[in-house]
């Protein structure tokens, strides 16, 4: 479809999330401006992670209390610079002020009075350290853009959750973030800014997108939203479904090699991509016998299959408990008591907005047969839970000792190509093992992977809802993850049979 380039004569800001976007990437920058309306909109993660970051910047405006919030509700860049100006007469602490200079608009999260006339800059992150290659060039472009409008910056902050926080009764910001002296780091950087700016204004201003190769840059640091766009030309094999290809596969691309089938047999490949080459090539899965009898082997009836779901918030919301912790608020079990009994179903989800932690392990150990191979997919998850959980309640520990030995992980035949079919396009994960297998997975399911399990329960449990939604979303809840255990239990009943074969 044609795009329009913006009036060249009528040059337009570039904000802070623009200027990252166009270091990232100058074609997305172009297309900013351009043609937002083919950009995607954040799908539900994205928002959520944007969600999570403002709940984090209100809560860093206690470390400075008594300011002033510039131009509440209002994005009109002349409008909320105008307030600025106003506000700053006060010197008192200033939650996002905005200037522009060069043709960059800053809107801060934290600006501190201090002597001198100066200001401290402090820029907020829900993170739990510095990611240089990402906060700094976004501060470094706030201090270049604040100096050139006449603000006297004292020194940058970069204003971290601390992940060694516990918290205890309410949050103390003082002791939840970290503020970080970047001042140094900005320092250098910032002098860039100015050609930089200049630079991006061309792009914008040209009449067509720059021709940009797919490369590392569309995921990092973030994955760009042009990412499905840029990325379409590819086949569902293409060489960037090689086993952790990483660098293999831009090489191969740089070669004219799309398709994972037209990989030359004299490139180097590791063991595991050789085998899921061969195994596209033959059209069949790849099975290790021996190994795969091995595994299997070593399943004791009562076999139990296990899963949780997790919700891991920046700000804790459960006393004795970290940011982002994962805290499990649901389990399903299938139990199988024997060799082709019909599997038993248990599950648990947590009911109200209390701690779900004590409950959880109650309903578990009472649920989970006391003998028997406990069967999970990624085991090392639902061991660090469950150790987790015995370090708040150590009345399960002795309870815990005992299941520890049982547990047997499903993940490992996968990742270690023990079996390996091609349609699972160089992925162990369960969500791309279960269709391969057994050909159905979870596109007809309103939750479709765990992260929205996390978010929906989060919605429906602490935020506003009607009692029918929150049913209607607890039963979307249930039967996905008693999908994941009931295809744990598939998935063994297929590698049986390929074992037969």
């Amino acid at each position: 479809m044609a795009t329009q380039p913006m009036n060249p004569s009528r040059q337009q800001y570039i904000s802070k999330s623009t200027y990252l976007m166009g270091l990232q990437c100058q074609k997305l920058i172009w297309f900013r401006y351009n043609a937002k309306d083919q950009i995607p909109a954040p799908d539900e993660s994205t928002q959520a992670i944007f969600d999570q970051g403002t709940e984090v910047g209100e809560l860093a405006r206690q470390l400075f209390p008594g300011g002033i919030v510039v131009a509440p509700g209002i994005i009109n860049p002349d409008e909320v610079i105008a307030q600025t100006q106003k506000a700053i007469q006060a010197r008192q602490p200033l939650y996002e002020a905005a200037f522009v200079f060069h043709g960059g608009y800053a809107r801060t999260d934290i600006l501190v009075p201090v002597a001198g006339d100066a200001w401290d800059l402090i820029e907020v992150k829900s993170t739990t350290k510095l990611k240089e290659e990402v906060h700094l060039p976004d501060i470094a472009f706030q201090a270049f853009v604040l100096a050139g409008a006449g603000i006297k910056i004292r020194k940058c902050f970069l204003a971290h959750i601390n992940n060694e926080f516990v918290r205890h009764g309410a949050i103390d910001p003082q002791k939840f973030f970290t503020l970080e002296d970047v001042t140094r780091q900005v320092s250098g950087l910032s002098r860039e800014v100015g050609e930089q700016l200049d630079a991006l204004q061309r792009i914008i201003g040209a009449q067509a997108h720059p021709e940009i190769q797919i490369g590392p840059q569309c995921d990092n640091p973030y994955t760009c939203p042009l990412h499905e766009r840029c990325w379409s030309f590819l086949p569902k094999a293409s060489v960037f479904t090689l086993y952790r290809g990483g660098k293999k596969s831009f090489a191969l691309l740089k070669q004219g090699i799309q398709h994972l089938e037209k990989i030359p047999a004299d490139f180097t490949l590791t063991d595991n991509q050789s085998i899921q080459r061969a195994a596209l090539l033959a059209g069949k899965p790849h099975i290790d016998r021996p190994a795969l009898a091995a595994f299997l082997g070593q399943l004791e009836y009562p076999v139990s299959f296990l899963d949780f779901e997790t919700i891991g918030t920046a700000i804790p919301l459960f006393d004795d408990s970290r940011p982002f912790q994962q805290i499990p608020f649901q389990f399903s079990l299938h139990v199988v008591r024997s060799e082709n009994a019909t599997p038993e179903h248990h599950s648990f989800l947590t009911d109200g907005t209390a701690d779900p932690r004590p409950e959880f392990m109650r309903q578990l150990r009472d649920a989970l047969p006391e003998t028997g191979s406990v069967v999970t997919y990624n085991a090392s998850f639902e061991t660090a839970r469950l150790k987790e959980g015995c370090e708040l309640l150590p009345e399960f520990k002795p309870w815990f000792v005992k299941v520890t030995p049982r547990i047997v992980d499903l993940l490992l035949p996968f990742r270690d190509f023990r079996y390996y079919h091609p349609q699972q396009h160089g992925s162990a994960s369960m969500k791309a093992v279960l269709p391969a297998l057994t050909g159905k997975g979870y596109e007809n399911m309103v939750i479709q992977e765990g992260g929205a399990a996390s978010r929906e329960f989060l919605r429906v449990t602490h935020g506003q809802v009607t009692a029918a939604e929150r049913r209607r979303v607890r039963q979307h809840l249930e039967e996905y993850c008693g999908l994941d255990t009931m295809g744990m239990v598939q998935i063994v009943e297929c590698l049986r049979r390929g074992l037969e074969e």
